[in-house]
């Protein structure tokens, strides 16, 4: 994930921030993969790269986690329909993300898959990758051509790519990703899952223009929370200070409205955005209604406030005229 500001007189605090952030990853793949051991999803590959809970998870938050996988997974698999998988995937702090193997699986790999985070996160990937077959055998398949490079901090096959970049320097991310052969005339699709906020606006809106200004086509996946500026979002906010996880870029945070603009400010032609509970009724409702029984959920309010407080935005530029402004839910 990208993270927050750093202040080059307090250097030993902005490293403990990036270390707060990092937690962040461990935090959300063992939540996912509690969901996934339940029977919310499936996904055979995160048992790989995180242990099992050693506590149950709240049925509200396997149910958020439910809903903010399948809700990128349908504007992800929109984009592949609409560039019939003739485009690059880009994600933007992956952390343990197992989507490669997985679109793998359902045969809709694009032409190829980049992931880029923290080079300290990519280490852990990569060793897991490297130490585990279930894991290295798919990547070998769908490569083709010359040796595969991979070495500690970098993984380079011909379908998948796993780069160790700082997201606030745009010139070292442009610089390692065209290094691994990213195409910039191809359909581009960008995703970031609770990684803008930690970085300040400034910076985000830094890498948005960059990602708008270097792809001629292209979609860019936001999930982040939203309506922070109500005593839910701020209890949210106090509970992530807590933990010496600052949200330095909450300010663009406080509406649906706020998370448009930000998008068709920098660069983006067209953007929407809306929250979780929306996404979570728009969803297929027989599974849904599956995934409602595996768990008594007692606090259907707080179930409610959870998925107002998440929203997913997303914004096209679309000069192929490939139709990506009718992508929605």
């Amino acid at each position: 994930m990208a993270a927050p500001g750093r202040d080059p007189f307090h250097a030993g605090s902005a490293d403990e921030a990036d270390e707060a952030v990092r937690g962040t990853c461990e935090d959300a793949s063992v939540c996912k993969r509690f969901a996934v051991s339940v029977g919310y999803w499936k996904d055979p590959y995160i048992q790989y790269f995180v242990r099992q809970a050693k506590e149950r998870k709240a049925p509200e938050i396997n149910r958020g986690y439910y809903a903010r996988v399948h809700g990128i997974s349908h504007l992800l698999k929109a984009f592949l329909k609409k560039t019939e998988c003739n485009c690059q995937v880009i994600n933007l702090g992956a952390g343990m993300d197992t989507m490669f193997w997985r679109l793998k699986d359902e045969n809709l790999l694009p032409r190829k898959y980049f992931e880029v985070d923290f080079p300290t996160i990519v280490t852990r990937k990569i060793y897991n990758i490297k130490s585990k077959p279930p894991l290295s055998k798919p990547i070998m398949e769908s490569h083709s051509g010359e040796s595969l490079l991979i070495d500690a901090h970098t993984l380079d096959s011909c379908r998948y790519s796993i780069i160790g970049a700082d997201l606030r320097s745009s010139s070292e991310l442009e610089e390692k990703l065209k290094k691994f052969n990213m195409d910039t005339q191809l359909p581009t699709l960008l995703i970031t899952e609770c990684v803008l906020v930690y970085m300040t606006p400034q910076q985000s809106a830094s890498l948005l223009k960059w990602a708008a200004s270097t792809f001629q086509t292209a979609m860019f996946i936001n999930y982040e929370q939203v309506n922070m500026a109500d005593r839910f979002g701020q209890i949210m906010i106090e509970n992530l200070q807590r933990r010496q996880c600052n949200l330095a870029g909450v300010e663009v945070c406080w509406s649906l409205e706020s998370q448009k603009e930000r998008l068709l400010l920098n660069g983006w032609e067209a953007a929407n955005a809306i929250d979780m509970m929306k996404v979570y009724s728009s969803l297929p409702q027989a599974d849904v209604k599956r995934i409602e029984g595996l768990e008594f959920l007692d606090e259907k309010e707080l179930l409610e406030q959870l998925m107002q407080h998440y929203c997913i935005s997303w914004a096209t530029k679309d000069s192929s005229n490939l139709g990506l402004e009718t992508i929605t839910f």
